[in-house]
């Protein structure tokens, strides 16, 4: 990445249903799973933990998934994944990825911010180009293989705390960044920039927008 955004700006981007369309990581288990029934069955757990526990402990039980897997073998997956998603009439939240290319023509820094993984997410990044990604990283051992464990997880609060770290090393003014998000867990991100986007229906979002006029884009 660049030391620096050539216009003095950078534009987060969240993903799942903000600039994809879809829930990155559940296609992606679809897409990894050995047939249907075994994806439902796998969904249906991954719910009921959400239920119990919390979206945190739920992203830790997705990724224990993949314990044992080479770490390549995960990016390789998602390589083939992303380009079967990429082909669809309707891969991209229109307006978004719109936004992403006028911030692209501007000189801004476009940065993708995910509780997906990056073998999830590098494909999107590079043919978006992107130029970081901060997202979950996994614990990989020292022959190349998933431990299971989340290294460092970036859902709700998290990103705002990584993007505000990045805007730090940039020397970037976060009043002069912009953030794009579909989901309440997403606020911490839009408040920590001086230009929110609301992307979506979400009610909480859209209720933040009206009160501090965020201007909000189509979610399809």
């Amino acid at each position: 990445m660049n030391s620096r955004a050539r216009s003095g700006r950078v534009a987060f981007f969240d993903v799942d249903e903000t600039l994809l369309v879809g829930k990155s990581m559940v296609e992606f288990l679809r897409y990894w799973s050995d047939s249907e029934g075994v994806f439902r069955r796998t969904v249906g757990e991954l719910e009921e933990v959400a239920g119990r526990s919390g979206r945190a402990a739920a992203n830790r039980a997705y990724y224990l998934l993949f314990a044992g897997v080479a770490n390549e073998a995960l990016a390789e997956a998602g390589r083939r994944w992303y380009a079967e998603h990429r082909r669809r009439p309707a891969a991209f939240v229109r307006a978004t990825a719109a936004a992403l290319a006028d911030h692209r023509a501007a000189g801004d820094q476009v940065v993708l911010v995910s509780g997906s993984c990056r073998a999830i997410l590098d494909p999107l990044a590079a043919d978006v180009a992107a130029d970081e990604v901060l997202c979950t990283e996994l614990e990989v051992d020292g022959d190349g293989r998933l431990t299971g464990a989340v290294a460092a997880a970036m859902i709700g609060p998290a990103k705002a705390d990584a993007a505000a770290g990045l805007l730090r090393r940039l020397g970037v003014r976060p009043a002069d960044c912009f953030a794009y998000g579909d989901h309440a867990s997403d606020l911490d991100l839009l408040t920590a920039v001086g230009n929110p986007r609301v992307v979506g229906d979400d009610p909480v979002l859209g209720s933040w927008a009206g009160q501090h006029g965020w201007p909000v884009l189509p979610g399809r």
